[in-house]
């Protein structure tokens, strides 16, 4: 079994957290390679080993999280460890995840959406929310020097009945390369018709996936998109500049 990526001494720019081994891959992975491609170090926590999955297995399920990550781009892939359909928002869980944050020191943390089906991915979110915040406390793991992120996104590609996108990231370059990444996790996929939070729909996982980048994409006049929720409102500073065409 390959051992888990790790991190090193460089703070990460942008740090993907998901319950889950296959959640950042389907709803922000086009992201992450992006960020990659620009030149931002990038890294992912996933906080389970996904162990109460119906298909396949933990030790299966790791090695497609590293030929995923490889793809993605990532420097470093950590799991958390917490139990699979059981993950719990308390001081202990708050801690590990608070040390985790502060070692990877990222600028921008993205998090499953608020809201969901299922209760790890929900609860997941605000254990995120609640640890980026602690995590700047000094007093809170006094041995590791205080981080509180600057920014929390939520990743939201299949829960666009909850929340309407605070913006939306185009990622037709590097779909196909996102694609790839998902296909890693064929013990998850293939063959399925959904899959956490993806609703089935009669067609192939792969292809729901492909249409819900494609109509996220339609929004912003791509072809390819993956949306993100915030909770603070966005700022503009030169409305001239402004992308995607009313008419």
């Amino acid at each position: 079994m390959p051992a888990e990526r790790t991190t090193s001494e460089a703070p990460v720019a942008l740090l993907a957290i998901a319950a889950h081994r296959d959640d950042v891959e389907l709803t922000c992975g086009g992201t992450l390679i992006k960020a990659a491609k620009a030149g931002h170090r990038t890294a992912i926590i996933d906080l389970t080993q996904g162990e109460m999955g119906t298909r396949g297995s933990a030790e299966l399920r790791q090695q497609e999280a590293e030929r995923a990550a490889e793809i993605i781009g990532c420097s470093a892939r950590e799991t958390l460890g917490l139990p699979d359909a059981g993950i719990e928002n308390t001081p202990a869980t708050r801690e590990r995840l608070v040390r985790a944050i502060r070692r990877f020191r990222p600028r921008v943390v993205i998090a499953p959406p608020l809201q969901g089906r299922h209760p790890d991915h929900w609860v997941a979110a605000q254990l995120i929310r609640d640890a980026c915040f602690l995590a700047g406390l000094t007093k809170l793991a006094p041995d590791i020097p205080k981080h509180r992120p600057h920014k929390i996104l939520h990743a939201i590609a299949y829960r666009q009945d909850f929340d309407r996108p605070s913006f939306v990231v185009d990622i037709s370059a590097e779909f196909e390369q996102k694609m790839a990444a998902v296909r890693c996790y064929s013990s998850q996929f293939d063959g399925e018709i959904q899959a956490g939070e993806v609703y089935p729909n009669g067609e192939p996982l792969y292809d729901i996936v492909t249409h819900h980048a494609a109509t996220y994409g339609a929004l912003i006049r791509t072809r390819y998109g993956e949306p993100f929720f915030t909770t603070e409102m966005m700022r503009v500073d030169d409305v001239v500049s402004l992308e995607v065409a009313t008419f």
